[in-house]
């Protein structure tokens, strides 16, 4: 979740939010939903070519008038068959099927449900204190883990459905509104493994299910920045997903790629005029030529000024040689 800089800005949002729905509410004729996807452009970006090894492959922004309950997605993955999952910072889970055009780029969703995250107790999470999801992993067994602020802590989803339980998570100090927003599987330490970091400070963690967490590199950012998101990637390079806010500047958000040693491999700085928002979410998909594609999902807060994009960027490693 982001937290607004300026007293001003956050007085307007507050004045201008919609009472939010409770994530237990009912969802109307089931979990099926209808989700309207607009085309969005890069940008002036689009003008430029990329000298990074990024390269813009469409966005979305996705609405709803089938439900109040689009929004505030924290994270996201994406299946190898090209299906997504998403949470919100309500306690909702969203699953969608992306639709590719003939490039291969973003070009919308189909086939979309939403409905509630479960408690321990196997009934929907009741409000935002236990149902604020941050982070969400999806482990090679298929189980899915979600992170949770406010009340920190990480739970494992069976994929054959059911309730949760608990598992390892860092034993640190977290601020309320600064926790575990970063999740990752690690599948190259083990299938059980996964990675973690905190949002303010850049510490972060490794985990396994049956075994505490051992505490790892800080990252190195600027203060103003947040860790939001992160994804591991073969060859054991890892992407980190960095947000900051400024009311005068807006967003800025930041795609860092490192390789094992923690050297800066890839980077991608996103802010106006290019299309922006409150980027919290990464997904990535590694592809047989190499490269990566990642999508990335902003958090609206439910606010009637903010959007929910969801984008999608190529990535070519520097030593991955073009086609």
């Amino acid at each position: 979740m982001r937290r607004a800089g300026g007293l001003v800005l956050a007085l307007l949002l507050a004045a201008c939010a919609p009472v939010a729905p409770l994530p237990d509410a009912p969802l109307p004729g089931g979990p099926g939903v209808a989700l309207e996807a607009r085309p969005v452009t890069q940008g002036p970006a689009d003008w430029r070519p990329a000298k990074d090894g990024f390269t813009w492959a469409g966005g979305l922004e996705l609405t709803s008038q089938a439900t109040s309950r689009l929004h505030g997605l924290s994270d996201l993955e994406v299946r190898p068959d090209g299906r997504l999952v998403a949470v919100s910072d309500e306690g909702d889970l969203l699953t969608a099927r992306l639709v590719l055009d003939r490039a291969g780029r973003l070009a919308g969703v189909a086939d979309a449900e939403l409905r509630p995250l479960l408690a321990l107790d196997g009934r929907p999470i009741e409000g935002k204190q236990w149902g604020d999801s941050e982070g969400l992993a999806l482990l090679p067994s298929g189980d899915m883990l979600v992170s949770f602020e406010l009340r920190h802590r990480i739970w494992l989803y069976p994929a054959a459905g059911g309730a949760p339980r608990e598992v390892a998570s860092p034993q640190a100090a977290l601020p309320a509104n600064g926790g575990l927003e970063a999740l990752s599987a690690d599948p190259e330490r083990g299938a059980d493994a996964y990675v973690t970091a905190s949002e303010n400070d850049g510490e972060t963690w490794t985990c396994r299910l049956t075994a505490p967490c051992i505490a790892g590199p800080r990252i190195d950012k600027p203060p103003e920045f947040g860790v939001v998101a992160v994804r591991t990637l073969p060859g054991g390079r890892t992407a980190w997903l960095l947000r900051a806010f400024n009311p005068l500047i807006g967003n800025r958000i930041e795609l860092r790629i490192v390789d094992r040693g923690g050297a800066v491999v890839g980077r991608r700085l996103i802010q106006r005029p290019a299309t922006v928002d409150n980027f919290e979410g990464l997904a990535a998909t590694p592809r047989r030529d190499g490269s990566v594609r990642f999508y990335l999902v902003s958090d609206d807060n439910f606010q009637p000024i903010q959007r929910t994009l969801l984008v999608a960027l190529d990535w070519r490693p520097p030593t991955t040689p073009r086609p």
